[in-house]
């Protein structure tokens, strides 16, 4: 997931960290409100600002994977994928584990109780990254650019077939009569999804997967032009008006195949992976081609940028600990300190808000302190 320093380029890692950081502010807003409406997912179809934080870690980390991969391969084949195979079975734990912390649970009276394994999500955000790092990397060893962009147009249209194919027909595109449900429930059992929409469904499940290879497909051959056609107006001019056109084909394609992050449909994956091609191609003529931009805001970015993985972590299960830890009998910490701080010095969203950029700071300082020692850990 990221690369070693000799081989970064800043954009990279400021793109990667801005990505981090607003991931934080989104997934931990303040309780006692509701965040104000950019900072939600869409309901179901539809797009949110939020719904670009996923899609575009995808994007970055598909980025690095043009610096490493190039390097994997020198190795030969059988070092090639025994890094591959390693790294993605590491994020994929790591992933798994994070939802099974602390590996107990507390019940309405706050004794303790098990959190059996069986009961635990199997997929995941890791886990997707896992897995689209993985067949990303599987596809870019043994087949050349053009066979991989088709290959990749493939799976999204194969997609597609199947949601028409296996889901309900009269309402394909649902929550409940979507394919990636049935499969899941079919290869996994509810016991082992997500259950924040009311209902077992998993948002990162397994067939929905085929699309979102896509979107570090993408990252990858957009560091890799960087890398060989070097930073310059033509170069940036080409990967912009590639994004305009993804986010042209996303809207087209809309019409008869919702835009929807839920279902990562290959609409949303052209739509995401448009915005990022603009978003990079931004941030390394801002950064990195001297045209007398101030860039000192760059290094707050930096910080999350350089140990993506482990802050990531960080925020995910400190929140969980916050969740664990019992004020009085009935109220968690994360909703109380909203309660008697953040919703009464600014009732509201804004106070929901405020919480949110707090905990970001919070996990700020950690990188901070992280970077001042030059402690990077990667996988």
């Amino acid at each position: 997931m990221s690369t070693t320093t000799s081989q970064r380029f800043l954009a990279l890692d400021v793109f990667r960290g801005m990505t981090i950081c607003f991931m934080i502010i989104v997934n931990t807003p303040g309780s006692g409100a509701d965040a104000f409406a950019p900072l939600e997912h869409a309901g179901w179809h539809g797009f949110t600002p939020t719904d670009l934080v996923f899609p575009s870690f995808l994007f970055a980390v598909g980025n690095a994977m043009s610096f490493s991969l190039s390097r994997y391969h020198e190795l030969g084949t059988t070092a090639y994928f025994s890094k591959i195979i390693r790294r993605a079975l590491l994020i994929f734990l790591f992933g798994y584990l994070m939802y099974w912390f602390p590996f107990f649970r507390l019940d309405a009276a706050g004794h303790i109780i098990g959190a059996p394994i069986r009961n635990t999500r199997i997929m995941g955000v890791l886990q997707r990254i896992a897995l689209c790092y993985f067949f990303a990397s599987v596809l870019i060893y043994y087949f050349k650019t053009r066979t991989v962009i088709i290959i990749t147009i493939s799976l999204m249209l194969l997609y597609w077939i199947i949601l028409l194919t296996f889901g309900d027909a009269s309402q394909p595109y649902s929550l409940l009569g979507n394919a990636g449900l049935y499969f899941d429930k079919w290869l996994m059992g509810t016991h082992h999804m997500y259950h924040g929409e009311g209902i077992p469904f998993d948002p990162e499940g397994w067939l929905s997967t085929l699309p979102a290879i896509g979107n570090a497909v993408a990252g990858y051959f957009t560091g890799l032009y960087i890398r060989q056609k070097g930073k310059n107006y033509e170069t940036l001019t080409r990967l912009m008006l590639m994004g305009c056109l993804f986010i042209f084909i996303a809207l087209w394609w809309n019409t008869v195949f919702p835009i929807n992050k839920k279902l990562w449909t290959p609409p949303f994956v052209l739509l995401t992976s448009g915005i990022d091609l603009l978003l990079i191609a931004s941030l390394v003529f801002v950064l990195e081609m001297g045209q007398g931009f101030k860039t000192g805001w760059s290094k707050f970015f930096l910080v999350f940028g350089k140990n993506p993985l482990i802050i990531y972590l960080l925020s995910e299960l400190l929140a969980t600990v916050f969740y664990m830890i019992r004020i009085g009998k009935n109220e968690s910490f994360y909703g109380w300190i909203n309660k008697v701080f953040f919703q009464m010095i600014a009732p509201g969203a804004i106070g929901s808000l405020l919480f949110a950029l707090c905990y970001m700071l919070l996990c700020w300082t950690v990188g901070w302190w992280m970077n001042k020692r030059k402690i990077y850990i990667r996988v």
